[in-house]
């Protein structure tokens, strides 16, 4: 395989799992072109390299910053901007877990929260309703818990230990 058919492909199998983690198709073709390219592109490139719009390329490049996965940088003597992915994995995990939490469980904790904590009342249905959505509040919140304390891996000398074991 030559090498510009692995990076498209890679570019494409990366854009397909963008939707297993809550980011669009292009969204995430445009964060895996980042990713492989050893130097920071231009969005005219970038529109290039995946036959995209400029509108398309500008929404989702402003995604990917705000998710922290994407910077962008100037170049002296240039009037376009220049963009680059997060190269460290340990630091794009731990960016993506947060945005994760932030998006999407901690949202969901705070439906949990409010009706699980509605009037159970005398009716056997209710109470059985304020049980299990209770029981189901307590369990996510200890897994956001877990996220919370792994992705402080850094200030984390157990984390820090396990991640060595693991490498």
């Amino acid at each position: 395989m030559e090498l510009e058919q692995a990076k498209r492909r890679f570019i494409d199998s990366w854009g397909a799992l963008g939707s297993q983690w809550g980011i669009n198709r292009t969204m995430a073709q445009i964060h895996a072109l980042l990713m492989i390219s050893p130097d920071s592109l231009s969005m005219e490139e970038i529109m290039e390299d995946l036959s995209i719009s400029r509108g398309n390329a500008s929404m989702n490049l402003r995604g990917l910053m705000d998710w922290g996965i994407v910077h962008k940088e100037f170049k002296p003597g240039e009037r376009k901007e220049y963009f680059y992915g997060e190269k460290d994995l340990d630091e794009l995990a731990v960016k993506i877990a947060r945005e994760r939490s932030k998006r999407e469980i901690k949202p969901a904790l705070k439906v949990l929260k409010d009706v699980s904590s509605i009037d159970p009342g005398a009716s056997s249905e209710k109470k059985y309703f304020t049980e299990q959505t209770g029981k189901l509040y307590d369990f996510v919140s200890k897994a956001d818990n877990m996220l919370e304390k792994a992705t402080e891996y850094k200030d984390n000398w157990l984390a820090q230990l396990v991640l060595k074991i693991m490498r």
